[in-house]
């Protein structure tokens, strides 16, 4: 009978005390032993184990201000097409494609920079995007005429898309999950709150800095964002960049035709046609002066607080039965405004409801989407903040084609009530999975 020496012994008690061995894997990461099976470098839930998950508190703030900067710029102009106007001596009327060339660009830099996001890594991407916003924002602080302005805000617009479907990405793989669903509503409430927080910064300061002195302002807002993100945010994931650069586009048309993704992307651009035409409804019929339009906006603010705070226990439900209950709120707080015709108090309490559904709703899509996404999440990401784009950009049309406030709010009624219906067929069984599978990644 052979004894074991107790060196070798204890080396073995040892060993088995000590941590789980790690084996080595391409891409010279290190993959962890609860990765069961083979290494894979195309699994992205192996690769977020290896690589770890990012500190929750400070990713958040700097997530949050950047999406209120990145989202303002689309706003931030309305308060200040008077005074740019009487600096270059042309109507305001004409100076409104500042806004329009900006949300042009906004929406062709989803398409063009979320599919490269999955190709190149989220932070790689937002390294190179935020200081392009910073040196293209500069610029438009410097423009000579309108019609240079235009240009660059539509480059603007471009660099500064780089950030909502690379961002919203990079939270959903190195979020915790049990916090996951809390980071993408404050991010999402963020993008909302900047319609209300920019219009309100730039109609205080423009009286003091000027609108070349703001753009110069959000300029530097966006050279420190670069630096709290590069700060906080964890090294792209082993396995990125992976593939040529005009195959990240081959999922494109398997992503947009997918029927369930479909269905969620038009719920998307319904919930943001309605956020956009209910307050340019209260503008052009009247329902409300400058101020108490600002005092209405300014009420939906603790709704877009307190939903992702409320989040932990929403998360609970699954993302389409979430999203489903809150399109059905909204359109019922819609309804009822149309039916009593509120104001004053209880119009901004109907409002408040309203904004609420919507802060939950969009967030519930956003990773309802993810989820469907796979591996194409930055891609299937991208159409869903160009879906945004679209509702954003269609909804003051809205607003004016139903003739007056009442038959707008019941028109947005009914067409939440459409978008829960659509979120709710999303869930049926259709094609074989394997079927469906091969259709969104393009395959």
């Amino acid at each position: 009978m052979t004894i074991s020496s107790p060196r070798k012994a204890r080396g073995r008690r040892v060993g088995r005390k000590g941590p789980r061995p790690a084996s080595t894997i391409r891409d010279g990461a290190t993959a962890p032993a609860s990765c069961h099976g083979t290494w894979n470098p195309h699994n992205r839930e192996q690769r977020t184990a290896a690589a770890g998950v990012a500190a929750f508190g400070r990713t958040m703030v700097a997530f949050v201000l950047t999406a209120v900067l990145v989202s303002g710029q689309l706003y931030v102009v309305i308060p200040l097409l008077h005074d740019i106007a009487a600096g270059w001596g042309a109507s305001t009327s004409a100076l409104t494609w500042l806004v329009t060339a900006f949300g042009i660009g906004y929406g062709v830099g989803f398409l063009v920079f979320g599919p490269l996001s999955d190709r190149f890594g989220r932070r790689r991407l937002l390294m190179l995007g935020l200081p392009l916003a910073a040196v293209a924002t500069a610029l438009v602080a410097l423009s000579p005429s309108p019609e240079v302005a235009f240009v660059l805000r539509a480059v603007q617009g471009v660099v500064v898309a780089m950030f909502p479907p690379a961002g919203m990405a990079y939270l959903v793989e190195r979020i915790e999950p049990r916090r996951r669903v809390v980071a993408i509503a404050a991010v999402t409430g963020a993008f909302l709150a900047s319609a209300v927080l920019l219009q309100v910064a730039a109609q205080v300061l423009v009286e003091v800095i000027g609108w070349r002195g703001l753009f110069g302002l959000s300029a530097a807002g966006f050279a420190l964002a670069a630096l709290g993100l590069r700060g906080v945010m964890l090294p792209d994931l082993p396995g990125e960049g992976t593939g040529s650069l005009l195959s990240v586009y081959r999922s494109v048309p398997g992503l947009l035709f997918d029927r369930v993704l479909l269905l969620r992307y038009v719920a998307t651009v319904v919930l943001m046609v309605g956020f956009v035409a209910v307050y340019t409804g209260l503008q052009i019929y009247g329902m409300a002066t400058p101020r108490e339009l600002l005092l209405l906006r300014a009420g939906g603010l603790p709704s877009i607080v307190l939903v992702p705070l409320l989040m932990p226990w929403l998360g609970r439900v699954s993302a389409t039965t979430r999203a489903v209950s809150l399109l059905f709120a909204g359109a019922v707080a819609l309804a009822v405004v149309g039916w009593t015709a509120a104001a004053a108090l209880g119009l901004v309490l109907l409002l408040a409801v309203y904004v609420a559904s919507i802060t939950g709703g969009l967030p519930s899509l956003n990773e309802a989407v993810s989820a469907r996404a796979g591996r194409a999440r930055g891609t299937a990401l991208a159409l869903f903040s160009f879906a945004l784009a679209v509702g954003g950009s269609v909804g003051p049309q809205v607003a004016a084609a139903f003739g007056g406030f009442g038959p707008l709010m019941y028109g947005l009624s009914i067409a939440m009530v459409l978008a829960a219906v659509a979120v709710l067929a999303s869930t049926l069984p259709g094609r074989p999975a394997a079927a469906e599978a091969a259709a969104v990644h393009g395959r």
